[in-house]
C-alpha cells in the first residue's frame, strides 16, 4: 500500500481544479498546469480533494499511485507559490548574468556558454556568483537547473564549478610530494 497514494490532495484556496476524464486542471494565482493521470489509476474530485487509486492490484498500478498523487499536488502548488532553485558557482572569474532572455555563463572556458531562457521559467542573478531559477512547473525548473549545472559540474578538488545551493560536494585531497 502506498502510504503517500493513500492521501487525498486538498485543493487550495484560490484555485480552481476540474476533472475532464483522466486529466486534472489547476488554474491559480501563477498560472494553468494540467497533469494526465495513467489508465492503470482511477481518479476523482469531490468535496475540494482529488483522490488517487489503483484500478487493480498489479506492480505497475502501484507503482504509478504514489506518482500520480505526487503530480497532482506539485501542480497545486506550482499554480499557488511556485517553484525555486538556486545555483551558486565558485571559482575564480566564474560568474554569471542575465540579458535579455540569455543567461551568460562565464565558466573558465575560452568562450562564455550562452543558455536560451525556455518559456515559463524566470531567471534572476541577485549576485553574479548566485542563479535564482523559478517557474510553476517542478519539472521544468529541475530541468533547467540541471542543464546549468551540467555545463561545468564541481569538481571534487577544488570544488570549482556549478552547484546546487546546500549540495555538499565530497573534497579529495590532492597529490602529496
Amino acid at each position: 500500500m502506498s502510504r503517500i497514494g493513500k492521501k487525498a490532495v486538498g485543493v487550495p484556496a484560490g484555485v480552481t481544479a476540474s476533472l475532464e476524464g483522466q486529466t486534472v486542471k489547476a488554474k491559480g494565482p501563477k498560472g494553468e498546469l494540467l497533469f494526465t493521470v495513467p489508465e492503470l489509476i482511477s481518479v476523482e474530485l469531490k468535496d475540494g480533494a482529488v483522490k488517487v487509486d489503483p484500478r487493480d492490484e498489479s506492480k505497475l498500478a502501484r507503482s504509478l499511485w504514489g506518482m500520480s498523487r505526487t503530480m497532482v499536488s506539485n501542480i497545486f502548488v506550482g499554480v499557488t507559490k511556485g517553484f525555486e532553485k538556486r545555483l551558486e558557482i565558485n571559482g575564480v572569474g566564474y560568474k554569471a548574468a542575465v540579458a535579455g532572455k540569455v543567461v551568460k555563463l562565464s565558466l573558465g572556458y575560452s568562450h562564455d556558454v550562452d543558455y536560451a531562457i525556455p518559456e515559463g521559467i524566470t531567471i534572476v542573478t541577485p549576485k553574479p556568483t548566485e542563479v535564482v531559477i523559478s517557474g510553476i512547473d517542478k519539472q521544468k525548473v529541475g530541468q533547467v537547473a540541471a542543464e546549468i549545472r551540467e555545463y561545468r559540474g564541481p569538481e571534487p578538488y577544488k570544488g570549482k564549478g556549478v552547484k546546487y545551493a546546500g549540495e555538499f560536494i565530497f573534497r579529495k585531497e590532492g597529490k602529496k610530494k
